[in-house]
C-alpha cells in the first residue's frame, strides 16, 4: 500500500487556537505511538469559522486527503459536509452536536444521549425506576429531557416529573418548591397533626409528637433525579432539594459530564451523586504521556485528536484498498481510545463505554468501571 493521507482540520489561529493546538499535539502523539509510515497527517487551519473550514477542506482535497479529522465546531462541520460528500470523503468531526448528522459524517464528540443512557442504565441496576429531571430551560437541558423520555420506558422505568428553571437561576426556589410538591405534602402533614390533636389518647399524642419533627409527610413520586447543570447553579439546585424536604439519601442525584469538576463533594447534598466519565485509567495515562511530550496538560478536546488519528491508523493497517469507507469506520466491534471504547452507529453518532463516577466528600470514586469491549455494553 502506498501513502494514505488524512487531513486534520482544526483552528490554529483565532480565539480557538489553543484548542486546535492541543488537538494537533495529541494527533501527533498518536501518529508517533500508533501509526505506521504509510499514514500521512496533513494539517489545515480552519480559523475556527465555517468559511475558514471550507477553505481548509478545499485545499486538503486538492492535496489528496482521503479522510477529514475534524473540524471542531458544528457550524464548521455543516459547512464542510457538502464538499466532502461531493468528493466522497468521510468526516470524523469533533463536535458534540448531533444535528451535524449526514451520511458521511461521524461524530466523535461526547454526545449527551450516550451520557444519559449510561447513567440511566446504572441507576436501573441500583433499583431506581421512577425518574425526574430538573433542567435549565435551554437547548442542553431540553436534549437531556428528550433523551430521558425516550430511554426510560425502554429500560422499564417511568418518567414521573420534568421541571425547567431559568438558566439564570432567578426562579429556582419557586421551581424546586413545586418540583418537590412541598406545599401539598406540608398541607397533608398539617391535616394529620390536626386530626391527632383532636384525640387525647396516649397513642395519638405520641404520634403527634413524632410528626412535630417533620416538615412534610409522604414521599415524592421519583427515586432518581437528573440535574444537567454545572458549577454554582448545580450547587444551588442540590441545596434546595433537601431544603424542600426531598430526602437525598433515598433519591439518587444524577448528572452528565458537566459534573466532572473538582470540589462538588464539599456540598453535602452532592455526596453520593453519580455521573458518566471516560475511563479514568486510560485517560490518566494519556495525560501523563502528553505532559512528557509537550510539557503541559492537554486542553479540552485534545483527546479527540489522539483518538481520531489512532482510528485512522487502525483502519489503514487493515490493508484495505478503501480503508476509510463508512462500513469500516462504523465497525460494530468499535475501537479503544484514550477515553475508553467507542464506536459509531450507522447514523454516524458515537456510542461510548463510560465509567460511572460517584461523588464523595474527598473527591470521586469509580462505582462502575468502564467496559473493556462492547460485548459488555447493553445498548
Amino acid at each position: 500500500m502506498g501513502l494514505v493521507r488524512v487531513g486534520l482540520l482544526v483552528p490554529l489561529s483565532g480565539a480557538s487556537a489553543p484548542t486546535g493546538q492541543g488537538i494537533l499535539n495529541a494527533a501527533q502523539l498518536a501518529l508517533f505511538e500508533v501509526a505506521d509510515e504509510s499514514l500521512v497527517l496533513q494539517v489545515y487551519d480552519t480559523l475556527g469559522t465555517p468559511e475558514g473550514a471550507v477553505a481548509a477542506a478545499t485545499k486538503a482535497m486538492t492535496e489528496g486527503v482521503q479522510l477529514f479529522l475534524g473540524p471542531v465546531f458544528a457550524g464548521e462541520v455543516k459547512a464542510v459536509t457538502p464538499l466532502a460528500q461531493s468528493a466522497g470523503i468521510n468526516i470524523v468531526g469533533f463536535t458534540t452536536d448531533p444535528s451535524v448528522q449526514a451520511p458521511n459524517v461521524f461524530v466523535l464528540g461526547f454526545l449527551v444521549e450516550a451520557q444519559v443512557r449510561e447513567v440511566l442504565a446504572y441507576a436501573r441496576t441500583q433499583g431506581k425506576s421512577r425518574f425526574a429531571v430538573l433542567a435549565p430551560d435551554n437547548v442542553y437541558g431540553q436534549s437531556v429531557v428528550d433523551a430521558v423520555k425516550e430511554m426510560v420506558p425502554v429500560m422499564g422505568g417511568t418518567v414521573s416529573r420534568v421541571s425547567y428553571f431559568n438558566p439564570t437561576g432567578n426562579d429556582l426556589e419557586d421551581v424546586v418548591r413545586r418540583f418537590a410538591d412541598f406545599d401539598r405534602r406540608k398541607a397533608e402533614l398539617q391535616q394529620q397533626r390536626n386530626a391527632l390533636a383532636a384525640n387525647t389518647d396516649e397513642v395519638s399524642q405520641l404520634a403527634l409528637k413524632r410528626l412535630e419533627q417533620l416538615e412534610t409527610i409522604g414521599e415524592v413520586d421519583f427515586d432518581a433525579v437528573f440535574i444537567p447543570e454545572a458549577g454554582a447553579r448545580l450547587i444551588q439546585v442540590s441545596t434546595l432539594l433537601p431544603f424542600f424536604d426531598i430526602d437525598i439519601t433515598r433519591v439518587q442525584l444524577m448528572g452528565t459530564m458537566l459534573w466532572a469538576t473538582r470540589g462538588l463533594g464539599r456540598e453535602p447534598a452532592m455526596v453520593g451523586g453519580v455521573y458518566p466519565a471516560p475511563s479514568p485509567d486510560s485517560n490518566r495515562d494519556f495525560i501523563q504521556r502528553y505532559r512528557q511530550a509537550f510539557g503541559g496538560t492537554p486542553p479540552a478536546l485534545a483527546n479527540h485528536g489522539y483518538d481520531a488519528v489512532a482510528l485512522a491508523a487502525v483502519l489503514v493497517r487493515s490493508g484495505s484498498a478503501d480503508p476509510f469507507r463508512a462500513t469500516a469506520i462504523s465497525d460494530p466491534a468499535g475501537f479503544a481510545g484514550v477515553d475508553g471504547i467507542f464506536r459509531f452507529k450507522a447514523n454516524g453518532l458515537s456510542e461510548r463505554g463510560f465509567a460511572i463516577m460517584q461523588i464523595t466528600r474527598d473527591g470521586v470514586e469509580v462505582v462502575r468501571p468502564a467496559p473493556k469491549d462492547f460485548a459488555d455494553v447493553q445498548f
